[in-house]
């Protein structure tokens, strides 16, 4: 099946090419209705490990290594890279790379923005059914995604607006602090590994809100913030994901220290890392305190974009590839209504 998606900065419809689709295609649809207890197995976190270091370390890194160019198979520019190409010299350094961000990845200067926390494809969603991005448990379950006991953070993002941020293995796999501000809880929810690959989430359903993940909560409604009130943003693993680890730098990379409550975070700043992989950032605001970027809202509707997403889930939904610490909204000091 095709599945385009919108490069931003060109306009241009995309198709997107994806790594082992046929092995996800097959697990997703011949094991999981054949052998419920197989498939249970194959998305557990042992499995997933395994699987991540036969891809990223063991025989079969090897081999590529041998057969390809993997810096210009994955399309990596040398010039982005903080280290020289010659020392990412397997798949797991190249997807644990550094880049040059503060050169390569520029931050809108306007203190109301809000940024792009990865490099990505990106996509928006409502949970208020009179908003035209109103989409109802497609990506994840509301109350799953933040833990059922989470009654505080139920009650404080009903009714609010979300972006999913779906990473690619090619991608840089550091995640940036998409707004700055204070935060005020920070937790782990356990959970399978499912894949992120589009045909997995369609198969799935809600797989963002069963897959391990880090939630982090952020008070940006301080001295020094974005002013867009409470926002979460949520890590999920997938498979062949093996950690994810926390490393939040105010300079750099330099100086990483561990996520906790308390801590102020600035815009843009290096938080995590998806260890190795693909994965996904879901990121989640309260009612009314974000307008999203008109371009990235209009590219969802694209007429002449096919997308998995929108065969599977009967809605409009094209992906936006836009680049970590890119403007993707503004906050909304006293509310504002969503425009679509």
């Amino acid at each position: 099946m095709r599945h385009n998606y919108i490069e931003r900065d060109t306009r241009q419809i995309k198709n997107e090419q994806f790594y082992g689709d046929q092995a996800i295609q097959f697990l997703y649809a011949n094991i999981r209705e054949r052998s419920s207890w197989l498939f249970r197995k194959l998305t557990s976190a042992r499995v997933s490990r395994m699987l991540s270091y036969m891809n990223y370390n063991g025989i079969l890194a090897e081999r590529m290594k041998q057969y390809l160019d993997l810096h210009k198979t994955l399309n990596i520019d040398p010039k982005e890279c903080l280290d020289e190409l010659e020392s990412l010299n397997s798949l797991r350094k190249i997807f644990e790379r550094k880049i040059r961000y503060w050169e390569c990845r520029p931050m809108p200067n306007d203190p109301q923005a809000v940024v792009s926390p990865t490099d990505s494809r990106m996509l928006l969603g409502s949970f208020l059914e009179e908003s035209g991005l109103f989409i109802k448990g497609k990506f994840f379950d509301y109350e799953e995604i933040f833990g059922c006991d989470k009654r505080t953070w139920l009650k404080s993002f009903h009714g609010g607006d979300f972006a999913v941020f779906r990473l690619t293995p090619e991608k840089y796999h550091y995640n940036h602090t998409p707004v700055a501000g204070k935060i005020i809880d920070f937790y782990q929810i356990p959970g399978t590994y499912h894949a992120c690959n589009p045909s997995a989430v369609v198969s799935v359903i809600t797989p963002y809100s069963k897959n391990k993940r880090m939630v982090t909560i952020m008070d940006t409604d301080v001295e020094g913030g974005t002013r867009a009130g409470l926002v979460a943003m949520i890590e999920v693993v997938a498979l062949m994901i093996g950690d994810i680890v926390q490393c939040y730098s105010e300079n750099k990379y330099e100086g990483p220290v561990p996520i906790g409550t308390g801590l102020f975070v600035h815009k843009g700043a290096p938080k995590s890392l998806f260890r190795p992989g693909s994965s996904t950032v879901v990121l989640v605001f309260q009612k009314n305190r974000v307008r999203f970027a008109d371009d990235i809202t209009a590219n969802m509707f694209y007429p002449d974009a096919e997308s998995i997403f929108s065969r599977g889930f009967g809605k409009s939904l094209v992906e936006t590839d836009v680049k970590v610490r890119s403007y993707i909204g503004t906050s909304c000091h006293q509310g504002c209504e969503m425009i679509c």
